[in-house]
């Protein structure tokens, strides 16, 4: 039976699973080409997303603000004084991290983690005063999950955007990798907003517990003989070069092709680590992607990436309820996870060429919930961020750690009931902008990218 092109691309969909299909846009590739060429050295951005709304006021406690802090919290969701972490940060001042994070607080003193304070999705500058007499502009629909997790993806505070600052990092420095077909833009979790660019087709494969030779399945016919699979594989093959003049038959030939060929490189290597990581959800999603990181640059495969960004994710951070256990739990298994894969970018000798940090939807109301053991906290706005890697210049804060007195200077709320939502004091943008100038975007591409940059005293907070 003669195979149509309808039947071409259905077949092409089933086939790729999880490769995310986009439209090509000719003119990336035309700025593409006057990119320099293909980059010298290895850079990868790993993204950890924190679903839920990770509570950042107990993942980093200033010191010299406990008794406020403890009299916000109260007694159910308040971490007690002599069970935080002390660090002493090298720009001042004493802090503790979360008791399940001990692993975070060895890494931020040996100076390869650093914090950025009160970070969250700004339009342009707010202050407690501009933000209430409404004169300040504020990014859409706050306090919403889905709308906080857009936010943080795209990078873009005052639009519903189509694409994520991932995507459009890797759509303007595609040239970077050369004539590497493989996918810059790799999931462990599932197709993302932050990794989907407009000429960028972001690829999503399982976690460690499936090998890399698997991670594609390319079958074009169950039960098929070999001649039958050759001579489909040859139709396919010839289909391929017929219509690239329109955009969407070329995005599903290119697709196709380079699906092809990161299946071929996969099964040729079976990268394997010393490094022992967790077996949970994340460490198995971040051995996974070291995987990759040993596979992309292995000489054997010939898959030779020199910029990837990489997503992962873990849920369960909507703690309206059973905070201090719930968020505990899952504490430890950033922690550990994160360290784990730190140690194995040291084993992989690539520990200054990849830098990984968390996102989350908000933080959390200093004020909580609830009594008792089934106390937690609401949406709240401004958030503390992990950035861990060889690159990054850590044991210290980056942003201004929030004043934590209830209707105070960073709080959104007033009246006789605040509940200490902080007012972020560095945007989104340009922790992302900072993360994309040490990936390789050119200064000049930036605004491009986050249009909303130059509303901001700096594009870079200098932790990379």
């Amino acid at each position: 039976m003669a195979t149509t092109r309808r039947d071409f691309l259905r077949n092409t969909a089933c086939a790729l699973g999880s490769m995310a299909m986009a439209s090509s846009i000719e003119s990336f590739g035309i700025v593409n080409a006057l990119t320099p060429q293909a980059a010298t050295g290895y850079k990868a951005l790993v993204c950890i997303f924190l679903n839920g709304g990770n509570d950042g006021n107990n993942v980093l406690v200033d010191l010299n603000q406990y008794a406020t802090y403890a009299t916000g919290r109260g007694v159910d969701i308040a971490i007690p004084q002599p069970s935080l972490l002390p660090v002493s940060p090298v720009g001042g001042g004493s802090y503790g991290f979360h008791p399940n994070m001990p692993e975070m607080q060895a890494l931020f003193n040996q100076g390869k983690l650093a914090v950025v304070c009160n970070n969250g999705p700004l339009v342009e500058p707010l202050t407690r005063t501009t933000y209430q007499n409404g004169t300040g502009k504020k990014p859409l629909q706050l306090f919403s999950h889905s709308d906080q997790v857009g936010l943080y993806s795209t990078g873009i505070a005052n639009i519903v955007a189509q694409t994520g600052w991932g995507g459009r990092v890797a759509d303007l420095t595609k040239a970077l990798n050369g004539l590497a077909t493989f996918p810059s833009n790799v999931s462990i979790a599932g197709i993302n907003l932050l990794l989907t660019g407009i000429d960028t087709r972001q690829l999503a494969v399982a976690d460690s517990n499936t090998p890399l030779a698997n991670v594609l399945q390319l079958n074009n016919g169950a039960g098929a003989s070999t001649s039958d699979n050759n001579a489909r594989n040859t139709s396919f093959n010839e289909l391929r070069t017929f219509d690239n003049k329109f955009k969407l038959v070329k995005a599903a030939s290119d697709t196709r092709s380079s699906a092809i060929q990161t299946d071929i490189a996969l099964s040729t290597v079976s990268p394997v680590l010393t490094t022992v990581f967790p077996n949970t959800g994340l460490g198995r999603q971040l051995l996974q992607i070291a995987r990759l990181i040993k596979a992309c640059n292995d000489p054997v495969a010939g898959i030779n990436m020199k910029r990837q960004i990489f997503f992962a994710q873990i849920g369960g951070f909507d703690t309206h309820s059973g905070q201090i256990a719930g968020q505990g739990a899952l504490m430890q298994q950033v922690s550990q996870a994160m360290n784990a894969f730190y140690l194995a970018t040291v084993e992989l000798g690539r520990q200054n060429e990849v830098t990984t940090f968390t996102l989350s939807d908000f933080s959390r109301t200093l004020q909580p919930s609830g009594t008792g053991t089934g106390a937690g906290s609401d949406h709240a706005w401004g958030n503390n961020h992990l950035v861990l890697g060889g690159a990054v210049v850590g044991n210290t804060l980056y942003g201004t750690y929030p004043n934590l007195t209830l209707g105070g200077p960073n709080d959104t709320d007033g009246g006789a009931t605040p509940r200490g939502r902080w007012i972020p004091t560095t945007s989104v943008e340009q922790f992302a902008a900072t993360l994309a100038t040490w990936y390789g975007l050119s200064p000049t591409d930036l605004p491009a990218v986050f249009p909303l940059i130059g509303r901001f005293p700096t594009p870079n907070l200098g932790f990379v």
